[in-house]
């Protein structure tokens, strides 16, 4: 009880303590309703039948409602006849230009503003983690290469370009950002996440978020945090899951006011997430007072029947989800269609029904779709303006990662007079583009092919002669597969159907036949190997299992034969995850992790190649060096599985050093803030951009803390010659930790870090928090602040 009193005291001591510009660490989110909505939602439902109440919770694909390709009312009055809660995925499963788009958007809204009794519009709602996935929009970098930028002002930026796509098609919510935190690159979906750090996942969540929803529903785009949660994770510790696994859902619902959430195909405790009300009514919003909507991934619902065997059948399960806390089923109306039947069996009550009904009202009239509307803008579209497309180049600039270089690079193109650009990658744009972009999704998920001009991706070939012109023979072949042996002829009629089977199909027709002789006598030929390897749209991405993580294929054994000839190679890697180089680290000139650096890729590996841009990218994830399947996760201190490469690292054409080391030796545990500065000089001949990390270890060697936490961070751009003093102001309530079903701030010593990497850290200092351990109820410290001067 007394040290209950005393966080008492010390919370309302921190809430009225004042920094130079009055503002606290503390985040606190905007309520879900208020008691006008609550009024007025209430009243629609007083005039709703049971059916139209349902109508509300479901989902349902746009293409349930075509014939012939296009909009039948005849379907719409058979499939919703009572109105409906979403259209879900309504442009990437569909090859319309955006005008066409958003007159179908259209079509449906005035059918159903017309012909069903309530007059309710539906939420439209699509991805959004690349951009808008639809036909002819700016494609960005992947997530996993976009948090190697450590630019949260960048994501910022490109989510508000979204929004503005998303809007002029009338779309109004997003299922987007995904915000697991992932320690393996053998899990397929690693590429959807920011990686494997809390802190970093969580501030670029948090500026994905606020680019695109904004700070008023009725203008930006209201965002989902998925997949709640610890998704794609092995771990089991309750400690874990709370500090690190929620923290990204946590601070997007706390400090970017959403109110949207997703459950995730995984089970917490053994229940399927969807229908488990620990973790949704106790943990969502009990522990992290989530206030907004819950939305079933696809099909999920049916998994607690079909693959976890929780429910005897679809009814069940509908229940089972409805009890839970999941408010909305998608994508198609499979298990709350029986909700009515359950009613009259006394399996659920009305109140259950209603709760989840009056939450879906809520959110359409916080997008403002109850109040005279406006779908999409009028006039011709253009969804990749040149706007955009300078974003995706700096995008993509900027989430490229030099992993090594020997000095080959850039390349001194004046000394150069023959390239080799060799590798399945090098010639073709399936390589560039990564999940739940429209291009991979038409593809994978819908069997189609889409058209690589619309939007225009550059391919890395194209990049190099746009770049280069005459002035250096580029000699390109492509001379192995992605996954078929050296010298096989691929034949693309050969993979069978099903939705891998077919992207194989559509992928392997629109590439050239490689020809590994030909590639062997360029490769001796040129003055320097460019090998462009990796992965593709059917190589990685939900759904898309693969053994192990090396490169696919016999593709290493093609990279050897290129080493072989004794020319220098520059080895460029695309893909989703972190891909094994260990077999020919030290023979490689130079080794360029791309990851799916999206339609402006050619134009920015090139620039990287020649020079033009210096890289800045830092890894977002640990890059491992053997096929492990332990989770490599860099705050556990790299005890048991090494890295080849740490978190953080990435290597520049510049170099930088580190002084200055500021921070006091003591500070008090209910302190708002405490600062730790250093200064950080541009020492070569090259202007550039470092990411200064912040770390913190614990000094009692008893302590619970995991070995070494990123605590802060700042891009910082300096030229050549330039120095700059970064600040940190760290709250005490950063180091807290889940111990006992509370979070805690011990009292004691900590070490603080400042440098290039997890594991290049040259500037150190301790400090000591003074005080009573401080227990606390809620996270509502998420972030340090960071400043710069000259």
């Amino acid at each position: 009880m007394k040290k209950l009193l005393i966080a008492a005291l010390a919370l309302l001591l921190f809430a009225c303590s004042k920094t130079r510009n009055s503002e606290t660490p503390f985040v606190t989110p905007e309520p879900f309703s208020s008691p006008e909505i609550d009024a007025r939602v209430e009243a629609i439902m007083a005039n709703m039948t049971l059916d139209e109440k349902i109508a509300q919770i479901q989902g349902i694909r746009p293409t349930e409602l075509l014939e012939d390709g296009n909009l039948s009312i005849e379907k719409c009055r058979e499939k919703i006849p009572n109105g409906i809660g979403h259209m879900c995925q309504f442009s990437s499963s569909f090859t319309m230009e955006p005008e066409e788009l958003r007159d179908f958007v259209r079509e449906v809204q005035h059918y159903l503003m017309t012909e069903t009794r309530l007059k309710i519009p539906a939420v439209f709602h699509e991805e959004a983690i690349t951009g808008f996935s639809s036909k002819g929009a700016t494609t960005f970098p992947q997530q996993i290469g976009v948090a190697c930028s450590w630019n949260p002002e960048m994501v910022n930026r490109n989510a508000l370009s979204t929004r503005n796509n998303m809007k002029a098609a009338g779309a109004n919510y997003a299922l987007s950002p995904m915000m697991d935190v992932i320690r393996t690159a053998h899990w397929p979906r690693i590429e959807e996440s920011y990686g494997e750090d809390p802190y970093l996942t969580s501030t670029m969540g948090v500026a994905f978020a606020n680019g695109l929803q904004g700070d008023d529903f009725k203008t930006g785009i209201a965002v989902t945090t998925k997949h709640f949660a610890g998704y794609g994770a092995k771990t089991t510790n309750e400690k874990d899951f709370f500090e690190d696994y929620l923290m990204p859902h946590e601070a997007l619902i706390k400090a970017a006011n959403v109110k949207s959430v997703m459950p995730s195909y995984a089970a917490y405790n053994g229940v399927a997430d969807v229908a488990n009300p620990e973790l949704l009514n106790g943990i969502l919003r009990g522990k992290l007072g989530f206030d907004g909507l819950a939305v079933s991934d696809y099909h999920a619902i049916d998994h607690v029947f079909g693959k976890y065997g929780q429910a005897s059948s679809l009814k069940e399960a509908a229940v089972l989800a409805l009890k839970a806390g999941n408010d909305l089923e998608f994508p198609l109306p499979k298990t709350y269609e029986f909700l009515p039947e359950a009613l009259k069996e006394g399996l659920i009550t009305m109140d259950v029904i209603d709760t989840a009904v009056k939450r879906s009202l809520i959110m359409k009239v916080k997008l403002g779709l109850l109040d005279d509307p406006v779908f999409g803008l009028d006039g011709d579209l253009d969804f990749d303006p040149p706007a955009n497309r300078e974003l995706a180049y700096e995008a993509a600039c900027q989430s490229i990662v030099l992993l090594k270089n020997n000095g080959i690079l850039p390349l001194k193109v004046d000394e150069l007079k023959d390239i080799a650009l060799l590798g399945p990658n090098s010639d073709n744009v399936f390589c560039l583009l990564g999940d739940y972009t429209y291009q991979s999704m038409i593809t994978y998920f819908w069997g189609q092919t889409f058209d690589p001009t619309s939007p225009k991706i550059v391919s890395i070939i194209e990049g190099l002669r746009n770049k280069l012109g005459d002035k250096v023979n580029i000699h390109n072949e492509r001379g192995c597969d992605w996954t078929e042996p050296l010298g096989t002829t691929i034949d693309p009629n050969s993979y069978g159907d099903g939705e891998l089977g077919t992207a194989k199909k559509n992928i392997l027709s629109r590439v050239a036949q490689p020809n590994l002789e030909k590639a062997l006598e360029m490769a001796s030929k040129s003055d320097v190997i460019i090998a462009a390897m990796g992965e593709n749209t059917y190589l990685c991405g939900e759904n898309r299992e693969r053994e192990g993580i090396r490169l696919p294929g016999e593709q290493e054994l093609f990279v050897e034969k290129l080493i072989e000839t004794g020319k220098p190679v520059v080895l460029v890697i695309t893909g989703g995850r972190q891909q094994l180089v260990d077999k020919f680290e030290d023979r490689c000139a130079a080794i360029i992790q791309a990851w799916f650096p999206g339609e402006e890729a050619g134009n920015a590996l090139a620039d990287i190649l020649i020079g033009k841009v210096n890289p800045t990218a830092k890894l977002c994830v640990s890059y491992p060096m053997d096929e492990s399947e332990a989770e490599l996760n860099y705050q556990h201190g790299y005890q048991e599985v090494k890295p080849q490469y740490p978190f953080g690292y990435g290597l520049s054409y510049t170099t930088y050093a580190y002084s200055d080391f500021n921070m006091p030796s003591k500070a008090g545990v209910t302190d708002l803030y405490f600062s730790i500065s250093c200064t950080v000089e541009n020492t070569g001949s090259v202007d550039g951009a470092e990411i200064v990390q912040l770390y913190v270890s614990p000094v009692d060697s008893a302590s619970t803390m995991d070995a070494i936490q990123l605590k802060g961070f700042k891009r910082v751009d300096l030229k050549a010659g330039e120095k700059k003093t970064i600040e940190f102001e760290v709250s005490p309530q950063q180091l807290m930790q889940y111990l006992g079903d509370r979070w805690i701030v011990e009292a004691g010593k900590y070490e603080f870090k400042i440098g290039a990497s997890c594991l290049d850290l040259p500037l150190s200092g301790i400090i000591e928090l003074r005080g009573e351990d401080l227990l606390l109820e809620n996270r509502n410290v998420f972030f340090s602040r960071v400043s710069i001067a000259d």
